[in-house]
């Protein structure tokens, strides 16, 4: 079993439990997954299965989408309902208050990233860091915040819901208590789900529960790079691991990354070309 499957993730898992699951669940060898969730999050999880693992670091990067829901007056150790609570502060802000302050982040900003984050740090991550409880110094990075929308309040709970599309590093935790500080009281994201990312929407993802073979993506489809037709004799050097000689490649051939098919259409794999060769990058088999 080799592809890729589009998971709506539960909550109460971590990506890589989830990504297993389905490894268990379609009878794959390994399973990986692309853009990690919180366990609190669900949404949208791309699950590389088989030798579509190997893939993972080819994939473009797309901007994302998310709904959420943050608490007024609550912060924690995690930035979300989960965490340690560290302050509580007593409020009754209007939803024109919050709808302001959410709105000042419109655009390109400076963001922290949290402790309680995949970020690397000296081949560690953050969040083991956080358990062991050391706080270090975060560079901020900028992101891209392109719309908030309020989706719904309840000014008694101060509980206010909003969908954001953002780029890719963007951390929603981060955003919520952002908005918290820009209203004096702290803030907590309460829920969190992923609507849209690797150009997927929420719609065409399935629960654990639904999955099937028949969900399975074809890799390729996912690879935004040109394509080349190698002939029959080339496609058997090429799946061997063998590099081809771009004078005799009859297709027209682009510089840089393509994605490299048989004569009958079957994906064998990434190539380069430079002005000499086209080199293998990665080889696909479907076991």
């Amino acid at each position: 079993m080799t592809g890729v499957i589009f998971l709506d993730k539960p909550k109460g898992l971590t990506s890589f439990v989830a990504a297993n699951r389905v490894k268990r669940i379609l009878g794959a060898k390994k399973s990986g997954h692309t853009g990690t969730l919180d366990p609190m999050a669900t949404g949208v999880l791309v699950v590389m299965l088989g030798s579509a693992t190997r893939f993972i670091d080819f994939l473009h990067t797309h901007d994302k989408a998310y709904e959420a829901t943050v608490k007024l007056g609550v912060t924690t150790d995690t930035l979300d309902i989960e965490g340690e609570v560290l302050t509580r502060t007593e409020t009754n802000f209007k939803t024109s208050d919050f709808e302001s302050a959410m709105l000042s982040f419109l655009g390109e900003i400076e963001q922290v990233p949290p402790m309680y984050s995949a970020i690397k740090k000296d081949g560690k991550k953050l969040y083991e860091l956080a358990r062991e409880g050391i706080e270090i110094e975060r560079e901020s990075r900028k992101v891209n915040i392109y719309s908030l929308e309020l989706t719904g309040a309840d000014e008694s709970k101060q509980e206010f819901s909003f969908r954001v599309s953002c780029s890719a590093g963007t951390y929603v935790r981060s955003l919520s208590s952002d908005i918290g500080e820009k209203l004096g009281c702290g803030a907590v994201l309460t829920s969190l789900r992923r609507v849209e990312a690797h150009g997927v929407d929420i719609s065409r993802c399935k629960s654990l529960e639904e999955i099937g073979e028949g969900d399975v993506v074809a890799l390729d489809t996912l690879l935004e790079y040109p394509s080349v037709t190698v002939t029959a004799a080339q496609a058997q050097r090429f799946s061997n691991g063998g590099a081809l000689d771009r004078n005799r490649i009859h297709s027209p051939l682009e510089d840089g990354i393509l994605k490299v098919y048989s004569p009958e259409g079957r994906f064998l794999g990434l190539g380069e070309a430079d002005a000499d060769q086209l080199k293998i990058k990665r080889i696909y088999s479907e076991t």
